[in-house]
């Protein structure tokens, strides 16, 4: 029930924050910043070396608030993957599949989205039990691609990262994607210490969400049989 819920809020929050920095300090706040721009799904990224020590600072100051969800992000292995649940961690993303990871996330039950650019790559993630890919980078791709890829597989629940910007991302929800992942002018403005403005830009990011997905997301026969 735990993995239901959690894909449930990824798909309700509809915009993932993949929070880097290169300190714990800086990683947290700029994880509050997010939360408090409405962003509540948080992807911890172990290009950061105090992930561990941030993933369990953020799941005890949210501790009760189940629609801030914390997860890990770069997660190259099982090892790094079964550390990061051990902080806290309620979902795993990779920049690619990777089959051990794929059985660690399935063991204990912890939703994993791994990184894949190929139909066949979405149906071998499925085969190994995954719930939710991330297309990645979706630069290198469009928004008629995920349409090219909901044809075949229409169940097929879609994070897009890398490409999404401000004036983009109403085209990524319209054609079809459940989430996407933002973070490079995030970190960047973390990094400066401009917190409030990852606040504001965390604002207009859910604004443009909701936009979108007033004018799609209702019809969509995807999220009315599974939200």
């Amino acid at each position: 029930m735990i993995k239901i819920n959690t894909l449930r809020a990824l798909k309700e929050c509809g915009v993932v924050a993949v929070v880097r920095g290169n300190s714990k300090e800086v990683g947290v706040e700029i994880s509050k910043a997010c939360v408090k721009g409405g962003v509540k799904a948080l992807e911890v990224a172990y290009t950061n070396k105090f992930a561990n020590d941030i993933i369990k600072e953020l799941c005890e100051i949210y501790e009760g608030q189940d629609d801030v969800v914390i997860g890990a992000g770069t997660v190259l292995d099982a090892e790094t993957a079964r550390a990061a649940m051990l902080a806290g961690a309620k979902y795993i993303v990779s920049p690619a599949f990777d089959l051990e990871t794929a059985k660690i996330c399935n063991r204990y039950k912890v939703p994993y989205l791994p990184g894949i650019m190929t139909i066949n790559e979405i149906i071998t993630a499925h085969e190994a039990g995954v719930d939710f890919v991330k297309l990645f980078p979706g630069s290198a791709f469009g928004q008629g691609y995920v349409k090219a890829i909901k044809g075949p597989l229409p169940y097929a629940n879609i994070m897009v990262t890398g490409g999404v910007n401000i004036d983009n991302i109403d085209s990524w929800i319209k054609a079809g994607v459940d989430a996407v992942g933002i973070g490079g002018e995030l970190n960047k403005l973390g990094e400066e210490g401009k917190f409030e403005e990852i606040t504001a830009v965390c604002e207009q990011y859910m604004a443009k969400l909701n936009e979108a997905r007033g004018c799609s997301y209702e019809s969509c026969w995807f999220w009315r049989n599974n939200a």
